[in-house]
């Protein structure tokens, strides 16, 4: 039975194929940060709206550290398959730490530094700065820092960067022979 990696892979166009393989990292690691973005936009804007509605920073925090706990999870059963040799969970929850501190300085700066927060702009427009200073360009901006310090520090193998065919029992869906 084909993994959910192969048949969406057999969904692909043909022609994108090799390129998904080729940087299947890169790719995998950006769908479970979609999903975490989602998850933490969600929780974020669920706390903003009831218990930590006059804390956006804090909200955000919470919000990132959950979405963190669940991006760990993630990158470690799919998108980055180590040989578990290291204290990976430990290193992992380090570099979080400083992604977390990463997301949350331009949110931080929006709102503190360039006031944009009521009174001195309108409930609409200060969402609209929380929402891009913190969720766009935070997320942004911590999500190349984790990428690179994931492949840097965390998710390492002995054989890292000498790898460049499929993971280990990937089968590689039919193409048709007619296909340059």
């Amino acid at each position: 039975m084909p993994s959910p990696t192969q048949r969406v892979l057999a969904r692909v166009p043909a022609r994108l194929r090799p390129f998904l393989v080729r940087h299947r990292r890169p790719v995998k690691f950006l769908l479970v940060g979609s999903g975490c973005f989602v998850l933490t936009t969600v929780i974020d804007l669920e706390l903003k709206l009831t218990v930590l509605e006059h804390k956006p920073v804090v909200a955000l925090t919470v919000a990132t550290v959950i979405a963190t706990a669940a991006s760990y999870v993630l990158n470690r059963r799919w998108a980055f398959r180590t040989d578990g040799r290291r204290p990976e969970a430990l290193l992992f929850f380090l570099v979080s730490v400083v992604a977390v501190g990463v997301n949350v300085v331009p949110l931080a700066l929006s709102r503190y530094a360039f006031r944009l927060r009521e009174p001195y702009v309108t409930p609409f427009q200060q969402e609209i700065a929380d929402f891009l200073s913190g969720m766009v360009l935070g997320t942004f901006v911590a999500m190349l820092f984790r990428y690179w310090a994931m492949r840097r520090w965390v998710f390492t193998s002995p054989l890292a960067g000498t790898h460049t065919g499929p993971e280990p029992g990937y089968a590689a869906p039919e193409m048709p022979r007619d296909v340059p």
